[in-house]
């Protein structure tokens, strides 16, 4: 949904045609805070790798990735999870707990 409207930029070569799409993405917050949320949680994953025991570290970000996958689709005007999802989110968050 953030990038809904590139497909209406057209210019005449493929550089000008890159330039204005990166200008139209990076220009749109649509795009922006999911994409920085994303590349947030990647910085998280590469440091708890290198500070943690990495057989507990990596089965916890595995895991919540789905859940901030989840609540960040909610901050751009996804669907809400279902009831379903909620138990499953739960599930996962209680696991890592007990870890």
């Amino acid at each position: 949904r953030g990038s809904m409207g590139i497909e209406k930029i057209k210019r005449g070569n493929w550089v000008m045609q890159t330039l204005a799409e990166t200008w139209f993405l990076f220009t749109n917050w649509k795009y922006v805070v999911p994409l920085a949320i994303n590349l947030s949680g990647s910085a998280v994953y590469y440091y708890t790798l290198s500070s943690a025991d990495i057989t507990i570290a990596v089965p916890i970000t595995n895991s919540l990735a789905l859940v901030f996958t989840i609540l960040g689709g909610m901050l751009v005007g996804e669907r809400p999870p279902t009831r379903t999802e909620l138990i499953g989110m739960s599930c996962i968050v209680l696991g890592v707990a007990l870890c």
